[in-house]
């Protein structure tokens, strides 16, 4: 059964207790529909737009640092994002960009091959953002039923962590979700759910180099 985190804990992924292989960081959200007024409604309204969120991983040194950021569009370094689907490491790579958080299950994925991740790498940093949030007036007090998760090799689901916006999120659109530590024997799993008004994960790379 996997462990349950709150804000601020921590869980130890064990090699001898789990298939670090291959491990699968889901990460899944449902967005509040917004209720309108009598006269939107009569007049059609219009489509609300669709919440992109977006997870990205920044590999860390020792020192909590990214030491390559790639080009200057931040491709070709330690950070794996929707232009830089896979790390030159190939042991670190996202499996793609749900745009809507539509549908049942994990909406977003990065898998990460624990075992061989080069030594160098120390921090693994989650970062959730909503694209465009500040221009589209989305934030996530609007997103609900928010969860980031690690899968091991053997579909065994180790550790999950909840976090859903709510009225106290409104002015937030960026998000630290969790992040993985590399610590003797394995892994130390990390729930941060430390929030921020921006809603660009470079200015999150910018507090990491």
């Amino acid at each position: 059964m996997a462990v349950s985190l709150k804000k601020g804990q921590g869980v130890s992924l064990k090699k001898s207790e789990n298939d670090l292989s291959m491990v699968t960081i889901g990460l899944g959200w449902d967005v509040k529909e917004e209720k309108k007024g009598l006269i939107a409604s009569l007049l059609g309204g219009g489509k609300d737009d669709d919440y992109d969120l977006d997870v990205v991983a920044f590999l860390c040194h020792s020192d909590g640092k990214i030491h390559n950021v790639g080009n200057n569009m931040l491709v070709g370094g330690d950070i794996v994002f929707f232009n830089n689907l896979r790390h030159s490491s190939g042991s670190i790579w996202l499996t793609g960009d749900n745009r809507t958080g539509a549908g049942e299950g994990d909406d977003e994925q990065i898998i990460v091959k624990l075992n061989d991740l080069p030594a160098q790498f120390a921090k693994i940093v989650f970062i959730v953002q909503i694209y465009q949030g500040i221009q589209k007036h989305q934030s996530f007090g609007n997103v609900q039923n928010a969860f980031i998760r690690a899968v091991d090799g053997k579909n065994k689901e180790m550790v999950r962590f909840d976090l859903s916006g709510g009225e106290s999120f409104t002015r937030y659109r960026s998000l630290l979700f969790a992040e993985l530590v590399r610590e003797e024997g394995g892994w130390k799993f990390n729930a941060i759910g430390s929030p921020d008004a921006s809603d660009s994960f470079v200015d999150w790379v910018k507090r990491y180099i």
